[in-house]
C-alpha cells in the first residue's frame, strides 16, 4: 500500500462524484476498435486528482492537453475516483464488476487479486523504451513486483519505505529531543507517555487497525522485529511467533499499559492523519509522503515533522517495509492503445521534469519537492540523476526534516502474497488489542494464523 496508499470513499459517491458511469470506464467493446469517429486512440485513465486538489487537478489537465498535443492520434479521458485513488474494498469491487479504466491505477499488493480477475493484459511485449524512453532506467527490483511468470502486467510509477514519523512540536513541549528520536520500541513508548501527558486529546503514538490499514502496519513492524508474514513458499502464515507476538504486545502496553495511544481507535487513513494535522499526534509509522496528505489535504505543516527510521525492538530495525503502486493495462485493448497508455505513463509518472517530476512547477504552488521519494530510478542511471539535481534545485521541504531516515537506511522488505486480504484478516488483532483491554495476544495470533492459512489455502 502507497500512501501509499486505503482510503474511505464509498463506490456510490464515487460513481456519483465521475463525469461518466463507472460502467462505462472502459472505451473498448469486444466489437470496438479502441478509436473516436475521428479516428483517434482514445483510452481511458484513473487517477484524475479530484476538485478539491485545485492545483494538482489544473497540472493534470494541462499535462493531458499538453500531451495530446504532442501526440495528436491520441485522446486521454481522465476519471477520478478519490483522492488516493485506490480504496481497497472499492477497487476489488470494481475489478470483481469488470468497470475499471482503460489504464487504471493500483498498489503492488494488487497484482494478484488484479491477475485472478482475469482483467489484466500481458504487456511485456510493450514495455520497452520505444513506448517508455526511461524504461532501463526503472529499478529493476520495482519490474520485478509487477511481473508474474515472466509477463509483465503494470508499469512502477512510485516506490516507498516505512519509518517513523514525529511531531517536532509536541517533542519539543514533551521535553524530548527532536535530534534524537526514539529508535527502539522501547523509546517509542517511553517518548509516547511524555507527550500524552501534555494532555488535550494528544495521542503519544498513533496506529491503524482497520480497513486493511491495520494488517499493512502490523506487517511493517513484525519486520522491524526481523519477522515474516508469510513462510518462504507463502503456503503458510508465518507471525504467530515471539516477533508477531512482540508487536502486539507493544501496541497493548502503550494502549492500556500507558494510555498513551488515545481512546478514540479502529483509525483509518485519513483519521489518523486528520489528527496529525491538527497537532493531536506525537508519532506513527509511514512514509515520507505522509507528511504531503498532512499539509496538502489536512492543513498540517511540514516543518512540524520529521522522519527517522523504523525502530527496532532492543536495537536497530531488523527491517522495514517497501510498496508502491504502478498502472495495469485492461485485457483486450488494442495494441494501439497499450502503447497509447504506456506513452502516457511516461510523460506524466516517469519523465525527469515533466507530470510527477515537474518540480519547477510544483515548487511556486507549495507543492512539496524534497522528500526522499519515489525512489524509482535505478542508483547511477542518467534518469536518476536527473531526477535528483532538479529536486535540489527546486527543494521546498526542509531536508534536514529526513536527515535521520536518509542516512540510516533500514533492510526494505516488500509486502507478502496476497497482502490486502492478509491486511484484512490482520485487522482484527489490530483492532482487538487496540480496543479490548483484556484481549489475548496469544488468542489473536492465533485466530488471524488460522484465517490467513484458510485464505491461502483457498487460493490454491
Amino acid at each position: 500500500m502507497s500512501v501509499p496508499q486505503y482510503k474511505r470513499a464509498a463506490a456510490i459517491a464515487l460513481a456519483a462524484g465521475l463525469g461518466f458511469s463507472i460502467a462505462a470506464c472502459s472505451t473498448k467493446g469486444s466489437d470496438d476498435s479502441g478509436k473516436d469517429a475521428a479516428g483517434k486512440t482514445v483510452i481511458t485513465v484513473d487517477c484524475q486528482p479530484d476538485g478539491s486538489q485545485k492545483d494538482l487537478l489544473a497540472n493534470w489537465n494541462a499535462d493531458v492537453a499538453e500531451f495530446e498535443k504532442q501526440n495528436p492520434d491520441v485522446t486521454i479521458k481522465s476519471v477520478s475516483v478519490g483522492q488516493q485513488c485506490n480504496n481497497p474494498p472499492d477497487f476489488t469491487a470494481r475489478l470483481t464488476g469488470g468497470t475499471m479504466t482503460d489504464v487504471f491505477y493500483g498498489y503492488m499488493t494488487d497484482l494478484q487479486q488484479v491477475l485472478d480477475s482475469g482483467q489484466a493484459m500481458d504487456i511485456t511485449q510493450y514495455a520497452t523504451k520505444d513506448n517508455i524512453p526511461t524504461w532501463d532506467s526503472i529499478d529493476p527490483a520495482l519490474k520485478e513486483v509487477f511481473t508474474d511468470n515472466g509477463k509483465i502486467y503494470a508499469i512502477p510509477t512510485k516506490n516507498y519505505s516505512m519509518g517513523l514519523l514525529y511531531n517536532k512540536t509536541l517533542f519539543t513541549k514533551a521535553g524530548l529531543d527532536i535530534a534524537n528520536p526514539p529508535k527502539t520500541w522501547p523509546e517509542v513508548r517511553a517518548a509516547a507517555k511524555k507527550i500524552s501527558a501534555l494532555g488535550g486529546g494528544i495521542a503519544g503514538y498513533s496506529e491503524y487497525s482497520a480497513g486493511n490499514t491495520g494488517g499493512w502496519h502490523f506487517t511493517a513492524e513484525l519486520y522491524s522485529q526481523g519477522g515474516q508474514i508469510l513462510t518462504a513458499d507463502n503456503k503458510k502464515a508465518d507471525f504467530n511467533n515471539a516477533q508477531g507476538k512482540q508487536v502486539l504486545q507493544n501496541l497493548k502496553d502503550m494502549r492500556y499499559g500507558d494510555n498513551s495511544m488515545g481512546s478514540r481507535q479502529l483509525l483509518q487513513w485519513a483519521d489518523l492523519l486528520t489528527n496529525a494535522a491538527a497537532g493531536k499526534v506525537g508519532m506513527f509509522v509511514g512514509a515520507p509522503d505522509a507528511t504531503t496528505a498532512i499539509v496538502q489535504q489536512f492543513q498540517g505543516k511540514y516543518d512540524e515533522w520529521a522522519m527517522a527510521p523504523m525502530p527496532g525492538q532492543d536495537g536497530a530495525a531488523k527491517g522495514t517495509l517497501g510498496g508502491g503502486e504502478g498502472y495495469f493495462f485492461r485485457k483486450d485493448l488494442t495494441p494501439e492503445q497499450v502503447k497509447a497508455g504506456l506513452k502516457w505513463i511516461a510523460f506524466e509518472k516517469l519523465t525527469p521534469g515533466k507530470g510527477q517530476f515537474d518540480y519547477a512547477r510544483a515548487k511556486p504552488q507549495n507543492q512539496p519537492v524534497g522528500l526522499p521519494q519515489p525512489l524509482l530510478f535505478a542508483n547511477g542511471s542518467d534518469a536518476q540523476k536527473q531526477e535528483l539535481d532538479a529536486r535540489k534545485a527546486n527543494q521546498n521541504v526542509p531536508s534536514e526534516n529526513f536527515a535521520l531516515f536518509e542516512a540510516t537506511p533500514v533492510p526494505i522488505k516488500g509486502e507478502p502474497a496476497n497482502a490486502q486480504a492478509i491486511y484484512a484478516v490482520l485487522d482484527s488483532a489490530m483492532s482487538g488489542v487496540l480496543t479490548n483491554p483484556n484481549a489475548s495476544v496469544d488468542e489473536l495470533l492465533k485466530t488471524a494464523e488460522t484465517k490467513t492459512n484458510q485464505l491461502l489455502a483457498s487460493n490454491g
